[in-house]
């Protein structure tokens, strides 16, 4: 993977950084995007450049569309200045937010910002950003392994991640001719602040992830960040349109 460049999404915190952070260890080039934390991205860049490695940061609210166009040229202009290339080689779609709210309960405006920021954000950020992947690349879409068990309250949010999992065969099946691999990685429960830090804080619900995961345990940015950082290797280049659960085996 060395000498590859990596745009993902999301990076500043959580299971983008610890996939950033882990392809950068693999010597794979790291556009960050963050929304809000500057901070965290910018200590993100410093802490790669500090292990020898090349990244910047960009800010993207996934959830406007409309600036999609203007991102992709600010990605194009840090690709010739940082990295002295013209293409990026993977793609991870991994920005997002934590949503609870039971069936009855989630609102059209609660509905319409997931739809903007889980769905409509990766389809047209990957349409704008196409042209800049490079033929041979990869792109993993994150989803959740609340589209293959059901819990209450996560009706809206798990539905737009179904919308992802049909979006990646569509798009394995259309750039098949450019030899781009695209695949969905589900997570299961994971130990970060998304969501508010439920699953890492409560140590009840902690404790009820474990007992309902094969492996005994809730899982950790790095369980996540290996496996992102797994589909993307030559390694998995045969691999695609498939969805793979990083979930320690959760509701077997």
């Amino acid at each position: 993977m060395n000498g590859k460049i990596a745009l993902v999404t999301g990076a500043s915190r959580g299971l983008g950084k610890n996939t950033a952070l882990k392809l950068a260890n693999r010597g794979v080039g790291i556009i960050a995007t963050y929304n809000r934390n500057a901070a965290e991205a910018d200590t993100l860049v410093k802490d790669i450049a500090a292990a020898g490695g090349k990244a910047s940061a960009l800010q993207l609210d996934v959830s406007q569309a409309d600036t999609f166009a203007a991102f992709a040229q600010q990605v194009s202009q840090v690709l010739g200045t940082t990295f002295g290339r013209d293409r990026f080689d993977f793609l991870v779609n991994n920005a997002g937010i934590g949503f609870r709210a039971s069936f009855m309960e989630t609102t059209t405006a609660q509905f319409d910002e997931l739809v903007n920021i889980q769905l409509k954000g990766p389809f047209f950020l990957t349409q704008a950003l196409l042209p800049l992947i490079a033929d041979g690349g990869r792109i993993v879409n994150i989803s959740t392994g609340l589209t293959r068990f059901a819990l209450p309250g996560f009706a809206a949010y798990a539905t737009m991640k179904g919308g992802i999992e049909v979006l990646t065969r569509y798009l394995a099946k259309e750039l098949g001719a450019r030899r781009i691999a695209v695949n969905t990685l589900a997570p299961g429960a994971i130990e970060t602040d998304f969501g508010g830090g439920a699953v890492r804080d409560n140590e009840q619900l902690n404790q009820f992830v474990a007992s309902v995961t094969a492996l005994g345990r809730v899982g950790l940015p790095d369980d996540i960040g290996g496996a992102i950082t797994s589909l993307l290797s030559d390694e998995s280049g045969w691999v695609n349109a498939q969805r793979i659960e990083a979930s320690g085996g959760m509701f077997l």
